[in-house]
């Protein structure tokens, strides 16, 4: 197979091609993921704190928001709710492990993903309904994708404490993780830009991950590599756009994940030199 995109989205093409011709028997999905809704409790700001729980049989794993090369990142479709003015998933912390000699990121066993609801009656019930697709893997990944409906009962405020310690569990912000400063490096190149950012961060413990975002979806991001020295964490990383276009990148929509051994550090913006 040829390929005219970036080497690091000719990786992921390549990936993809090699997992969906793959034959998947009939009963390969059967059990190998369940999603159930927590209800959850409105809080005395009004908002509702609902989670989305994904339960994983034995031996599979789901992914993260930014999964890596290897993986499928998840999609949430919620046109069939009622009463909703707005959704914002709170992400816990994810693991880093390896696929096919590629690096994949995501949970393992089970995930409760908080939702952070908001109604448009904010006295009022919400219906959360609609479908997620996620991707799930063993040996293989599948496309999984499941369909909701449930009741957010305003007058609920007990706190549920899974979401809770999911929400406990998410990567500290860059000042309570002592981030003094961070600073990206933006170079043209033949296919798209590249990034070079320079966190100066305590460490984050063992081998140190950093994963960056954009705010653009039509922006496809690499596996960046990382380098620690002395008390400065080195990232560096390409962007293309998904359809070959030309584009610009948004500093203060960048988002710097550092994944470690000892906890993760979630950097939003990144200014110049």
């Amino acid at each position: 197979m040829t390929c005219s995109a970036p080497r690091a989205l000719c990786r992921l093409l390549i990936l993809f091609c090699a997992l969906f011709i793959l034959p998947v028997p009939s009963t390969a999905q059967e059990g190998m993921a369940r999603l159930t809704v927590l209800p959850g409790w409105r809080s005395d700001e009004g908002v509702h704190i609902a989670a989305l729980h994904v339960t994983l049989a034995p031996g599979w794993k789901t992914y993260w928001r930014a999964p890596g090369d290897a993986g499928i990142p998840p999609e949430i479709d919620l046109r069939g709710a009622q009463n909703l003015a707005g959704v914002a998933p709170v992400w816990p912390t994810p693991v880093v492990f390896w696929q096919n000699g590629m690096r994949s990121i995501g949970y393992k066993n089970d995930l409760v993903l908080p939702l952070r609801v908001a109604a448009q009656s904010p006295g009022q019930d919400i219906t959360l309904a609609g479908r997620v697709t996620m991707g799930v893997c063993e040996d293989i990944c599948i496309p999984f994708t499941v369909s909701f409906d449930t009741t957010l009962p305003a007058g609920q405020t007990r706190p549920d404490p899974r979401i809770i310690e999911a929400l406990k569990n998410r990567p500290l912000s860059a000042e309570k993780a002592g981030v003094r400063d961070v600073r990206c490096t933006i170079t043209p190149t033949a296919d798209g830009i590249e990034i070079a950012a320079e966190i100066t961060m305590p460490a984050a413990g063992g081998t140190e991950t950093v994963v960056l975002e954009t705010d653009d979806p039509q922006i496809w991001v690499a596996e960046a590599d990382s380098v620690r020295k002395g008390g400065v964490l080195h990232a560096k990383t390409e962007l293309a756009h998904v359809y070959g276009d030309a584009f610009a990148v948004n500093r203060a929509g960048l988002r710097l994940t550092v994944l470690g051994k000892d906890r993760a550090v979630d950097i939003k913006g990144c200014p110049a030199r």
